[in-house]
């Protein structure tokens, strides 16, 4: 003791020292002439006992090494968004994530181009012939008539394939979503641990605000993958057009939101851990009302039943009309053409699925088919999506910045099913069976 009565650093390195060595086996201790009264040569010594103790084992215990950091991945979708946008100004906090991240000359949309078909695909890499949501609006020969706003989404015999929700928690991590089609029904035996039901009315910041309330879990129940949909500019640019005054609102909207996920990343320590990719569906296109044809004034509807209609016609023809049907409509028209499912361009990777029907019809972009009883285009300009995936309005979006992944890196572009085994690798769990691949995104990513 020093001679106020209080311990000094080194008499109680000294000490400790000394009792460690009591425990030791004598072939193991350190002569205490060897510890010297002097900061250094105790805090060698003390050094040499612990590293004595690490390698023999001679206090019986072993030191456990800290688990590394869960990944955390968000999955942000902006539905309808052109891949056109990034970079343009329109949304600066988009642009600074691309600038310091990683961003896609465009992202190629799976056939159709239309939201749910290109979400789940997103989620599964599978194409939509494969998972099998071949339109938002659907028939099925057992489970009837599948509509993407009714209940029958919920039902998981729709859904097939697996989801990176159910591959991760298959693996023992935690999901949450925050909207995305298929997320709540039970499919591959899971259901993310959190999710919400959708609700158009929840604004962009109320659903960055429950995103962030599930983050600031404990570590244990905490999400490392979590899904967060807005819907707000697709909505919009259907109503007045894609680059209306309506929709470029939308799109301000949901960048702000972006900037509040940001800032609650920071504030939670977050913002170096978590990485963010911002994706869209598909792209959008305007159609003037004049641009709008009847098919019936090709063939009367009573030959036929019209699944699907706008942009992507989905037919099937009555059993007596079969013939009629094929003469009359297979092939090339004005502003859309028709093809046995059967003989659908190779390219699309579409038309083996007992749910698509027996003919479909693509129209070109900027016009828009149905029947007399379908309902009409009120608005003198709408914004419309499904069209060829290979045309450049249709083109989606790719941004990604995080940890895993290269600053100012320029994709060239690729296929929207490759998103599924990227989710994966940064998940750190193993893919199941799908689609695409890693290598087009290699690049973007550190060793």
């Amino acid at each position: 003791m020093t001679v106020d009565g209080k311990w000094t650093f080194v008499e109680i390195l000294r000490t400790s020292a000394a009792f460690i060595m009591t425990r030791m086996k004598p072939s193991l201790r350190i002569p205490p002439r060897l510890l010297r009264p002097v900061l250094p040569a105790a805090l060698v010594w003390m050094l040499a006992i612990f590293v004595t103790v690490l390698v023999t084992g001679c206090a019986g215990r072993q030191v456990a090494t800290a688990p590394p950091t869960a990944p955390l991945v968000i999955l942000v979708s902006i539905d309808g968004l052109p891949a056109s946008v990034p970079g343009d100004g329109t949304m600066p906090t988009l642009d600074r994530l691309a600038a310091g991240g990683a961003r896609a000359d465009w992202m190629n949309p799976s056939y159709p181009t239309q939201t749910f078909p290109n979400h789940y695909t997103l989620v599964t890499g599978l194409r939509p012939d494969h998972h099998g949501i071949v339109h938002n609006n659907m028939r099925d020969a057992d489970l009837g008539r599948y509509i993407s706003k009714e209940a029958s989404a919920d039902d998981g015999r729709w859904w097939g394939g697996e989801p990176i929700w159910a591959t991760l928690q298959k693996q023992g991590g935690i999901a949450a979503t925050m909207f995305w089609p298929g997320s709540r029904a039970e499919i591959a035996g899971q259901r993310p641990r959190y999710s919400r039901a959708f609700d158009k009315t929840l604004t962009p910041a109320a659903r960055v605000d429950q995103v962030l309330a599930w983050l600031d879990l404990p570590q244990g129940e905490r999400p490392q993958l979590v899904t967060l949909y807005f819907d707000q500019y697709d909505v919009a640019a259907h109503i007045a057009g894609a680059r209306s005054s309506l929709a470029l609102a939308s799109l301000h909207d949901v960048d702000a939101a972006l900037a509040r996920l940001r800032n609650g990343l920071s504030l939670r320590g977050m913002d170096d851990d978590a990485t963010l990719i911002v994706v869209s569906d598909h792209g959008m296109a305007d159609v003037s009302q004049a641009n709008s044809l009847l098919l019936d004034d090709l063939l009367d509807a009573a030959h036929y039943d019209i699944e699907w209609w706008g942009t992507l016609i989905g037919l099937r023809p009555h059993a007596d009309s079969v013939d009629i049907v094929a003469r009359t409509l297979l092939g090339k028209h004005d502003h859309f053409e028709c093809w046995r499912k059967s003989e659908l361009p190779a390219a699309w990777r579409y038309g083996t699925h007992p749910r698509i029907p027996p003919i479909v019809c693509q129209v070109d972009v900027g016009w828009r088919v149905q029947g007399r009883h379908n309902p009409p285009q009120r608005q003198p300009i709408k914004g419309e999506h499904g069209y060829a995936p290979e045309d450049p309005s249709m083109r989606s979006v790719f941004v990604a910045n995080g940890p895993s992944f290269r600053s100012g890196v320029r994709l060239p572009p690729f296929d929207n099913v490759d998103i599924y085994p990227l989710l994966a690798h940064l998940l750190r769990i193993e893919p199941a069976a799908n689609d695409g691949e890693l290598e087009p995104l290699r690049a973007a990513l550190k060793p």
